[in-house]
């Protein structure tokens, strides 16, 4: 029998059957350990309920994944979509970009989403939507409050398995509670001492919303750290740079103190994010630091 790993606990795998629209909890077969290769949330795999007490069953083959996310641990990945809150709490680009740079490197088709649109301004939540855009990014606004958006991502996620991340208190249980009724994610308020969410997810989950419809709730982050790309690289996963690099005068210009940089002259007028641009400096420090250290 086929199903689908949604979840992963202290040895115990949780295997979706589709056919049947059941859940088995499964141990995975020692032959795995002796591979060294670990089952994962997403993993397709082949159970047998053969002697098994009813609802429980054995793991007897992981069948080859497309692919394979460090960060969050999860395989058979279409897409991810990014929640952060246009206010309460205010969005940390920063962050998000952290996050777009990941998924670029693992090369998952990533989406914004800007929440909360009811509590800012039409100019606050186009800046956001416009500055994304530009950057090659589709980006969604929604108040999942009051219900406003919530049918175009039901459509963006329909046959695809979507990694749903964000900081805590952004709304993603309650994103999940609406596309997914009977998930009954457990929400969590946000601080108002701080202004950062509760943490409500322990561990990365896949919710089965519809047929081949998966959604992955993954535990909220307020850090992330980019320690394992290079200084190199980075700007290779930032999109908008992509149109302009091969116009620098040096080959492997990083654009940022070089003579000459396509890129920057496109920052100085304009077409490239200024906002970005000084994130992407951001990184850069920080990854050189890293190094020196």
């Amino acid at each position: 029998m086929k199903g689908k790993i949604i979840k992963g606990i202290a040895g115990f795998y949780y295997v979706h059957t589709p056919e049947e629209n059941r859940i088995y909890e499964c141990k995975a077969k020692g032959i795995f350990r002796k591979q060294k290769v670990k089952p994962l949330v997403g993993d397709d795999v082949e159970i047998s309920t053969d002697d098994q007490p009813e609802g429980k069953g054995i793991i007897t083959d992981i069948l080859p994944r497309k692919n394979e996310l460090i960060r969050p641990a999860v395989a058979n990945v279409d897409q991810a979509l990014v929640l952060f809150a246009a206010a309460e709490p205010d969005p940390n680009l920063n962050l998000l970009d952290r996050f777009l740079v990941m998924m670029q490197k693992q090369m998952v088709r990533t989406t914004i989403c800007f929440n909360k649109k009811d509590i800012v301004t039409n100019k606050e939540i186009s800046q956001l939507q416009e500055t994304y855009a530009n950057c090659g990014y589709d980006v969604f606004a929604t108040s999942i409050l009051l219900k406003d958006g919530i049918a175009e991502i039901g459509e963006y996620i329909q046959g695809k398995t979507t990694v749903l991340a964000g900081p805590s208190g952004v709304g993603k249980s309650s994103l999940i509670n609406q596309l997914q009724p009977e998930a009954n994610m457990e929400t969590g308020t946000v601080s108002d001492k701080i202004k950062r969410g509760k943490h409500t997810t322990r561990h990365s989950e896949l919710i089965y919303v519809d047929l081949d419809t998966y959604i992955m709730d993954t535990p909220g982050f307020s850090s992330l750290y980019i320690n394992e790309i290079e200084l190199e690289e980075l700007k290779d996963y930032y999109l908008e740079f992509h149109e302009y690099d091969s116009n620098c005068r040096f080959i492997g210009c990083m654009h940022l103190n070089e003579p000459g940089c396509a890129v920057k002259e496109a920052l100085s007028e304009g077409k490239i994010s200024k906002l970005r641009y000084n994130n992407y400096r951001n990184l850069c420090e920080e990854l050189k630091n890293q190094k020196r250290y």
